[in-house]
């Protein structure tokens, strides 16, 4: 069922846009209140990941190993914050109480969850600039080349045969622009919403890179010592690589 928003014609892209966005009206500690909401960067995250959801519902059943995994992190990451809104608020807060309590490698763990999130948003971000940028290329292609470039690398064979599958099941790209366009835009503002929206989620993308990257340090400090250990005190010659595969996040 669409929304209310969508009746008065904004685009799915629009209203991601206007979620993102830092209020651009009110005074006093109201205003600032809804600034500190705003900021927070598990919000946004769950913003941005709603919204793709949304919009793969409007694709159809088609993309729904997709559909599922992004709605599994979501709920996921939603449960966390739901349970202190301001303890959880930055997502930097929700992965080092992981490390710490030492859950941050399991398969359901909000570390996961957040990186794979992420990785999804990614995707979808890069494909809409794909779509900007070279409007003679079929959907089909560069869905293909996104998904090389973006999700692949962190996938195994069969999570990679799956996605593939599911990928060349989307429809045609005028079909794909208007489902993002909603009912009553000019399809000629799609490229305008289009960098707009990439404008405010790069931000965010790149403090989950941050976070990730510190992740990496500390496994390869961890890592560099458990080699060692095992070799002086087993016997055992393994890489730091071998170690850090694990903080890899893959599939």
């Amino acid at each position: 069922m669409e929304r209310e928003k969508m009746e008065r014609g904004k685009s799915e892209l629009r209203m991601a846009i206007e979620d993102l966005s830092l209020p651009s009206s009110g005074d006093g500690e109201d205003q600032e209140q809804q600034g500190k909401i705003r900021r927070s960067s598990t919000m946004d995250l769950l913003c941005v990941s709603n919204q793709l959801l949304r919009v793969l519902d409007a694709i159809g059943p088609t993309l729904l190993v997709l559909r599922q995994d992004i709605q599994q992190n979501v709920q996921r990451l939603q449960d966390l914050h739901a349970r202190d809104t301001s303890k959880y608020a930055g997502l930097m807060e929700i992965v080092m109480e992981e490390m710490e309590e030492g859950t941050s490698k399991k398969t359901n763990s909000c570390t996961r969850a957040i990186i794979w999130l992420a990785r999804s948003v990614n995707f979808s971000i890069c494909l809409l600039e794909r779509l900007v940028k070279n409007p003679e290329s079929s959907l089909q292609e560069m869905v293909e080349e996104t998904y090389e470039s973006t999700l692949k690398p962190f996938h195994g064979w069969i999570s990679s045969a799956a996605y593939r599958v599911a990928l060349r099941l989307i429809p045609e790209r005028d079909i794909f622009i208007e489902l993002l366009m909603g009912n009553c835009q000019d399809t000629g503002d799609f490229g305008e919403d289009v960098m707009i929206l990439v404008s405010i989620v790069q931000p965010l993308l790149e403090e989950i890179n941050v976070i990730y990257r510190c992740l990496r340090c500390i496994c390869c400090c961890t890592c560099s010592l458990i080699a060692g250990w095992m070799y002086c005190v087993r016997g055992l010659k393994i890489t730091e690589a071998q170690c850090i595969s694990c903080f890899s996040f893959g599939r």
